[in-house]
């Protein structure tokens, strides 16, 4: 039997960057819900809203300092109750970033952990130093030591991210008791479920030294830990049952062995997760090691992930990716390459995540220097990188082409000042090309890459054969991914050119085309063309 959050697509909002409504710079609450008219006109059916908690900020929002309430910059609990009543008029569910690993170090449990007042004193990891050297051999996500000497204590205490955010001890009872609380509160607001940050490192079986590595020296000890399925399995049972809701997981370094476990429905513990491998398609073990978009390597890891699993979270994009028409494609066929990604994406197993500015093609900054850029993964990294005496012209092109404030530049809604996303000075610089592209540009432009998603999201949410079919892998090249699915007495095969060069196929005659995307297929793509073939029978 189908869950409502198969049916539908989701949109994620990054609500710092979407709309400011009140001049500060900064998005907010009421400007999402100006925009919510936009949403329901593209086919949106779901939202996934990026953190709006109090925060220091430190990683814009991903340290949270109180996870039962607002951020003054995006408004107040009263906002966020009309953003759920306004949603739900335009059909449209809200999900919530729930970021359990770790807290802001001003949250008020730290602010206690570190004075040992109970019962927050082992609220977090604290270990004494290991004669006169940290506790562990660990290394962070964030290029820095992941252990921070607190001089109030007089320990060190564990963060698997920047030293604001420090990690929570799941070998203590009462921190799952608190996250219980936080999801009850939020689902019982109405919110339809959650996003999970990074949720399958959350729990640390061992504070041993780890086997050295070129990164993340320990994960061996926090990675896909059984005791990390037990607490996911509780959150289930104890909170999740008794909402109609959903959750995703952000899951890092999964197989499709762990990956199975986490969202198999039978084990009950999430419903769908990220994985990221077709995202290590133009890269060396990490991102800041560049190598040429390998397509092949893409498709294969797409069609092993949709086999895999019984449901997945089709993503290209999201706040911590580049922009796809930048990084996988050449932005001279922007347009091209970005109805392709479209494609893609709605015509995949599972359910499909757009990023805000995909369904119109949005581009990577176009800034010239560190001093633009606000993402403190990336100044961290180039920090590091000057440390070791990398020459700032390459520090600058590895954070150019990596730095996750690519995706995160400013909506741009019109050619105006600023995209028209705010009427002040935008916290981040808008990328110059709003004036050609944006929302208003395309709205009634038949032809533009936002009117080809929104036929696309109608194509899926007619056809249950995009939505449940099986998924099979017909042909993988260094160019083409072919691929069909499969349902009751329908098939519907995707050809997808992923190259700047003109391809000839052996599909022709084979499948009778849509004509809602061409009326004839002569065996010949375009660079970066998509063609969707309707068949019939199994047997065709």
């Amino acid at each position: 039997m189908s869950k409502w959050w198969q049916e539908r697509v989701v949109y994620q909002i990054y609500p710092r960057s979407f709309q400011d409504s009140n001049g500060d710079g900064i998005g907010d609450i009421n400007g999402i819900i100006s925009r919510l008219g936009c949403l329901k006109d593209l086919g949106v059916g779901i939202i996934w809203l990026s953190p709006v908690y109090p925060s220091p900020n430190a990683d814009n929002g991903y340290d949270i300092s109180d996870y039962m309430n607002i951020h003054p910059e995006y408004g107040t609990m009263k906002d966020m109750d009309r953003l759920l009543a306004e949603a739900a008029k335009c059909d449209i569910k809200i999900v919530m970033d729930l970021v359990i690993n770790h807290t802001s170090d001003e949250h008020e449990w730290f602010e206690k952990s570190r004075q040992k007042i109970e019962p927050y004193k082992d609220y977090y990891i604290w270990k004494p130093d290991k004669k006169g050297k940290r506790p562990n051999n660990w290394t962070s996500f964030f290029a820095e030591p992941c252990w921070t000497y607190d001089e109030v204590r007089k320990e060190y205490y564990l963060h698997l991210f920047a030293k604001k955010q420090p990690d929570l001890n799941y070998h203590n009872p009462k921190v799952l008791e608190e996250v219980k609380a936080i999801m009850r509160f939020w689902l019982d607001k109405g919110v339809a479920g959650f996003r999970c940050d990074v949720i399958n490192i959350i729990y640390k079986t061992s504070l041993e030294d780890g086997k050295k590595k070129l990164i993340l020296t320990g994960s061996e000890h926090y990675l896909s830990q059984e005791g990390n399925h037990k607490i996911l399995q509780e959150l289930r049972q104890e909170v999740l049952d008794h909402y109609d809701c959903f959750t995703v997981g952000e899951t890092v370094f999964v197989t499709p062995e762990i990956g199975k476990k986490l969202c198999d429905q039978d084990r009950r513990e999430l419903d769908m997760i990220f994985s990221f491998e077709h995202m290590e398609a133009d890269q060396w073990l990490v991102k800041y090691f560049h190598r040429k978009f390998n397509v092949k390597k893409f498709s294969q890891s797409i069609a092993k992930w949709q086999v895999a699993l019984d449901w997945h979270a089709n993503y290209l994009e999201n706040h911590d990716q580049r922009r796809i028409v930048s990084r996988f494609s050449d932005e001279y066929y922007r347009e091209a390459s970005g109805k392709l990604f479209a494609v893609l994406l709605l015509s995949l197993k599972g359910t499909p995540y757009i990023y805000q500015g995909q369904e119109i093609g949005m581009t990577n900054f176009d800034y010239t220097s560190i001093d633009e850029v606000r993402d403190i993964e990336s100044i961290n990294v180039d920090a590091f990188l000057k440390k070791h005496h990398v020459p700032k012209f390459l520090r600058w092109k590895m954070i150019k082409e990596t730095s996750r404030d690519n995706c995160r530049t400013p909506m741009q809604w019109s050619s105006n000042e600023h995209g028209d996303f705010t009427t002040g000075v935008p916290w981040l610089a808008v990328n110059k090309n709003h004036i050609h592209i944006n929302v208003k540009s395309q709205l009634d432009d038949p032809q533009s890459i936002r009117s080809f998603y929104k036929k696309m999201i109608a194509l899926r949410a007619k056809h249950d054969v995009l939505k449940y079919g099986e998924f099979e892998a017909l042909e993988i090249t260094h160019k083409l991914f072919v691929f069909k699915r499969t349902y009751e007495d329908t098939t519907f095969t995707v050809v997808l050119n992923i190259s700047n060069k003109s391809l000839k196929t052996e599909y022709n005659g084979k499948v009778k085309i849509s004509t809602r995307y061409r009326k004839q297929f002569d065996g010949l793509l375009e660079p970066y063309e998509a063609i969707i073939l309707e068949g019939g029978k199994h047997d065709q």
